[in-house]
Order: C-alpha cells, then structure tokens, then sequence
C-alpha cells in the first residue's frame, strides 16, 4: 500500500468521499411514506460535499467511489482511497432500527465496540459484503452475522486513529451547532469500508430513517445541504488544524500550552508477556503540564511522536483491564479515549498484542 512522505505529512491534498451502498444494495430503507432508500440519500449527501469542496478549497482534490447509482464492493472503496494516496476518508450513510424512536447523527471510527449497538450498526453496514462473490476470501473469513467474527475484525491497527477521531468530532459539532440535530456522539466499532484505508477514514450516519421526523429532513433537499454542508465545514477546519500543526484531539473545551520539552520514557514494567495497554485522551501539537486540570485528576503518561505530544493513562497487563481504564476515562468526559498496545517501549499492533498476551 502506498505510503505518504514525511514532506506530505501534514497536508490534506486529497479526500475519497464514499456514499453508502448503490446498485442491487439500497442499504436501509425508509417508511412506506417515501420509500427513501439510504443509497440515494448517501450520494445526495457525498455530492454535495463534494462540490462544496471542489468551490471552497481549490487545492484539495475530491475523489468519489461513486457518482451514480452503481455497486461498489466494500474492499474496491477502500482500494480507490489507497490508490489515490487520499489523505482522508469519509464514507456517508444512513441508519435504521426496528424502533421509530431513536434519533441523531453519529460519528464512528475503527475499533473496538464499546456496546451492543455499536456492533449491530456495524454488522448490518457490512452485510453489503453478501452481495459481494467470493467474500469470505476477500475478507479473511469475515463474518457479518458472527459477533466474534465482528470482535476479531475491530482488533485491526488503526495508525491513524488519532486524526480519524479529530475529525469526526469536528463532523459530529458541526451537526449539532449548525444543524441542530441530535448529537449521539463519536464511536468505535468494526466496519468494514474503513478498516482498510491507509489514511484518517470515518464513517457518517447522518440520521435514522426509520424515523418520520430525520426522514423527512434527510430526504429533503434543503436538509441534504445542511448536512453536506456541516460535513465540508468540518472538513475544512480538519484540514485547517491538521496542516498548521495545531491538533488537539481532546473534546473538551479547554485548551493549555507550555514551553517544550523533552518527553518522560515510557516505563514498562516486569511480566510474562512484556505487553502493555494503555488508553491515550489527548493529542496535541504543544506540551501540556502533567498536573494540569485539563486531565481531570487522571495520572498521566506523556510521549513525544514527531511533533506530537500524546497523552495516556494506565498501565494494563490485559485488554480486560485496559477496557476498565477505558471507561473511568470515559466517564470523565474524555469520549475519544481508546486503546494502545506497547511492548518494550514500543508501540504494536493491538491485535498482536492480544495475542502475545494469550501465547506469550
């Protein structure tokens, strides 16, 4: 897979936007009342943001997986993003449930799933694959409708996670302060179309179809704008942050800068397997005090990435663990926290690490 050079680093040249599903796969439908289909909303949406793009930030390349209403099997969108070197990845969809109830827009990155619904939005994205011949070995044996089959895809290294989150939370506060929709927040779980991109990639739901209400918004054209709109809006302040250096992927508000200087080791501890998981809460392009109010009372841990200072907290023996430490950060409102694998001081694969851990 191409990789990009330490001089493109921090420039965001290029964007695949991905609309969900297409041809023979309607994805989730609507009421009976439209008929809306999530294909067709999905590529509204995507063109949309597309040709705001294309106006406002001249020098940003735009790539679609697809421009009509045509298939597209999930590991092809991921390998148009690899191919064209994109330096993001966003892939728009709709949502549904058995409820009419539920309601919002979220936002999910590449990871473990931190609930039961989570994983059930997920499995039913990657159905599309059903559709696909030949899947099981296109995908390594990927399962849509096996849980542990779920579970064993999130493990996937996301190298890019840091930036994945930032985005999606820019995407996520552009939905709730513009648009005013309901803000369900931004989560991790195991999808498919993004777990294979080199490159930052998040994936957008941008409301329930199957609730009246979001239906008649989403498949409206005023509403379509609104929410493309929020979407290049959050793009462009991505862009913005990312290539002046100035990342800071902590959600909360507050903000704190100090001098630079050199990062404290990471300290590994004995044991058998010699793996370590923490759970990082912060990136940023400057140096924040340990003590600083900003962490909430949690004892950190800081190191120094290229011109990233990253910020993590715990010290586990073990996924269980690291998942504990997860949720106490969670509950302190640090809602992007997620997990890291470290064996001798270096960081690895967490799907590695998992299994050092069983055989080590």
């Amino acid at each position: 897979m191409a990789q990009k050079s330490a001089s493109s680093a921090n420039r965001v040249a290029t964007v695949v936007l991905d609309a969900g599903h297409g041809g023979k796969d309607p994805g989730n439908l609507g009421t009976k009342r439209y008929k809306t289909t999530e294909k067709d909303i999905a590529l509204a949406v995507t063109l949309l943001v597309g040709q705001y793009i294309k106006e406002n930030l001249p020098d940003v390349k735009v790539v679609y997986t697809r421009e009509d209403d045509r298939f597209i099997e999930l590991m092809e969108r991921s390998n148009i993003a690899n191919r064209n070197k994109a330096d993001a990845f966003i892939s728009i969809h709709c949502n549904a449930n058995k409820s009419a109830d539920p309601h919002g827009c979220e936002t999910y990155v590449m990871g473990l799933h931190k609930t039961q619904a989570n994983m059930q939005v997920a499995m039913k994205e990657n159905e599309s694959i059903l559709l696909e011949a030949d899947h099981a070995l296109k995908y390594d044996g990927y399962d849509p409708k096996d849980p542990e089959s779920m579970i064993a895809l999130s493990l996937r290294q996301n190298a890019y996670l840091d930036h994945s989150l930032l985005l999606s939370s820019l995407i996520q506060d552009q939905f709730k302060d513009r648009v005013g929709r309901t803000d369900r927040g931004v989560k991790q779980a195991g999808f498919l179309v993004i777990c294979y991109t080199t490159m930052p990639a998040v994936l957008v739901e941008l409301g329930f179809l199957t609730n009246a209400e979001e239906e008649d918004f989403l498949q409206s054209k005023k509403g379509q704008e609104y929410m493309a709109s929020a979407i290049y809006r959050a793009f462009k302040e991505y862009k913005n942050q990312i290539e002046h250096k100035d990342v800071n992927l902590d959600i909360s508000p507050e903000t704190a800068a100090k001098p630079d200087t050199p990062a404290a080791p990471v300290k590994e501890p004995d044991g058998n397997s010699g793996v370590r998981f923490k759970v990082q809460i912060a990136t940023t392009a400057k140096r924040i005090p340990a003590d600083s109010p900003r962490f909430k009372g949690l004892e950190v841990e800081e190191t120094k990435a290229g011109e990233l200072w990253k910020y993590s907290v715990g010290n586990a023996t073990d996924l269980a663990g690291a998942r504990e430490v997860q949720a106490a950060c969670k509950a302190k409102g640090f809602d992007g926290a997620f997990i890291t694998a470290w064996k001798d001081g270096e960081r690895i694969d967490l799907r590695q690490a998992v299994t050092l851990v069983r055989d080590p």
